[in-house]
């Protein structure tokens, strides 16, 4: 059987592709005249001969074998040119600290008085705490594995191990992060920041008292720490160090962010234990000291017993971080007139600025009046991140983009779901009855056996991502066994509702203000826990010390 022949003229618009010929492109589809001439006399000879249409299945297969062979070729050079991807999952040694860990713990016995979910939660808790520090993943990943592991096993339930997801205080430190968006975004961070380098700008050293004793002052009036650093210096802390050249992440964190960061974090803590309104859980000290010893913790009291010890540690521990973690840029002499020009060239306030200043009285306004108003801090922030919405001063798309945010809520959430069943389980008050056998027993003067009950409550925050929930689980006990053993009642309450802030310092999950200024990136987890402990020491010292001699001569002892 005769067939016609497959010619540069009679080809339904292709050419024949020869060996060693690219496949066509579209462009070969556009025919000449003469090709449409000669195309039109092939189609009357076949139309009088069917059968010598050309096989168009043939046809089709040629091509495609011939695409084919290219593409064989081509993903051939591509797995040649990168035939082992460098792994991205997880880093296995950390990885493998954590899950044994978490192992081994499962598989002891667990102590007479504690239930048995309580003692596996507490080895997945221990768990995933290791993996936070080692980090074989992002935080958030290393949290969800542990809230996986909960339920996987059946010592939570879905619902139980993911409550914390509806916890107020993740959200508002997640909106923190939106709102400090804005604040930067619209060149009033900057504007505030050169104000403040012109102002105090000579000296690093100078800059960061600066932002403590304002923080200091604004703490009565705003009675949530998380709302303070993320609200306001947060924003006012990244701008300053990147108008000092001092990013996150590029190798310059040392110039100034380092050190600013962990001295504002510290300090927060500090300001947050210096008066009854300035930290959120403050209240419930003083709730459960009435309850407890039936006398009244009074804002004017608590002012008065923590202004001495809390304005000695204002002090020192800035000046302390300056020396053993300092920033490299110590002094500039040129900065305040530098920043002079800054402002003279940014000119008068922008419309967006204007808004954004406004935004922020208005969120500010409801923190410090909200307990007359009825409005949370956690609802101001949804306000006040409403109205950059509404005004477009930041999208929807930048916050879906703040993915330290998004990280941030969900380990902080998962930690405290964990830590808040660890209570609810029973483990808490199995161990505050344990410590208050064991120090009673010791027949030891009430001042030493108040100080091993004061360094064991502070130290076991490392199992807490609340202060509220620390103080609900154990200030009730420790105080009750206090003034059993001949602590004077008032005394070993105050003392308690004192450290019960101090001890948010310790970890980057143990107060509000803990996430929202490691989450600036400024400082490694290793530095931020390491210096942590260092600083809870000298707090310590300060205010059992200086705190002391002070409460002495107030007669609180």
């Amino acid at each position: 059987m005769a067939s016609l022949p497959l010619s540069s003229s009679c080809h339904l618009g292709f050419r024949p592709i020869s060996r060693g010929q690219s496949p066509p492109s579209i462009s070969v589809l556009r025919s000449t005249s003469n090709e449409r001439k000669q195309f039109q006399k092939n189609l009357l000879t076949t139309a009088a001969n069917p059968l010598l249409v050309p096989s168009s299945i043939s046809l089709t297969n040629r091509v495609a074998r011939k695409i084919n062979t290219v593409v064989r070729a081509s993903s051939a050079t591509a797995v040649t040119s990168n035939p082992n991807p460098p792994w991205q999952g997880a880093a296995m040694k950390p990885l493998a600290a954590s899950i044994a860990t978490g192992v081994i713990l499962w598989f002891v016995p667990a102590p007479a008085g504690v239930a048995r979910n309580a003692w596996q939660l507490l080895a997945i808790f221990l768990a995933t705490i290791v993996g936070i520090i080692t980090q074989p993943l992002p935080l958030g990943a290393v949290a969800l594995l542990g809230l996986g592991a909960s339920v996987l096993t059946k010592t939570l339930t879905f619902s139980a191990a993911f409550s914390a997801f509806g916890d107020p205080i993740p959200w508002l430190i997640a909106l923190a992060f939106f709102f400090a968006r804005g604040f930067i975004k619209t060149g009033l961070g900057n504007r505030i920041a050169y104000q403040f380098v012109r102002l105090f700008g000579s000296s690093s050293l100078g800059l960061g008292y600066s932002l403590v004793f304002s923080e200091a002052l604004l703490a009565p009036a705003i009675p949530s720490v998380a709302a303070r650093a993320g609200g306001i210096f947060l924003p006012l802390v990244k701008s300053l160090c990147v108008a000092c050249g001092s990013n996150a992440g590029d190798g310059t964190e040392n110039r100034l962010g380092a050190w600013l960061t962990l001295t504002c974090f510290q300090t927060s803590c500090i300001s947050s234990a210096m008066f009854l309104t300035a930290m959120a859980a403050n209240p419930l000290s003083a709730n459960l000291t009435f309850n407890t010893i039936k006398q009244n913790l009074g804002w004017t009291d608590w002012a008065k017993a923590a202004f001495v010890p809390g304005l000695v540690s204002l002090i020192v521990v800035p000046l302390l971080l300056y020396l053993i973690y300092p920033p490299t840029v110590k002094s500039s002499p040129d900065a305040p007139k530098l920043a002079r020009e800054k402002l003279e060239k940014m000119g008068p306030m922008s419309r967006n600025e204007i808004i954004m200043a406004g935004t922020l009285l208005v969120t500010v306004g409801l923190w410090v009046f909200g307990a007359v108003l009825n409005v949370d801090a956690v609802t101001a922030a949804i306000m006040g991140l409403s109205i950059l919405l509404v005004t477009g001063l930041v999208t929807w798309k930048e916050c879906l983009a703040e993915s330290v945010a998004w990280d941030t809520l969900t380990w902080f959430a998962a930690l405290i779901a964990m830590a808040g069943y660890l209570n609810k389980y029973g483990l808490i008050s199995w161990f505050s009855q344990t410590v208050v056998k064991f120090v009673g027993g010791l027949g030891l003067s009430w001042q030493l056996s108040f100080g091993i009950l004061v360094l064991l409550y502070f130290y076991s925050h490392y199992l807490f991502a609340s202060g509220a929930a620390h103080i609900g689980a154990m200030f009730t006990a420790f105080l009750s066994v206090a003034s059993a053993l001949g602590t004077p009642p008032y005394f070993g309450a105050m003392v308690l509702a004192f450290l019960s802030n101090l001890m948010g310092g310790l970890t980057h999950y143990g107060i509000g203000s803990a996430p929202i200024y490691y989450g600036a990136n400024y400082v490694s987890l290793a530095n931020w826990w390491g210096y942590g402990f260092l600083i809870s020491v000298v707090n310590v010292i300060i205010w059992l010390g200086v705190g002391g001699v002070w409460w002495k001569a107030i007669g609180l002892w």
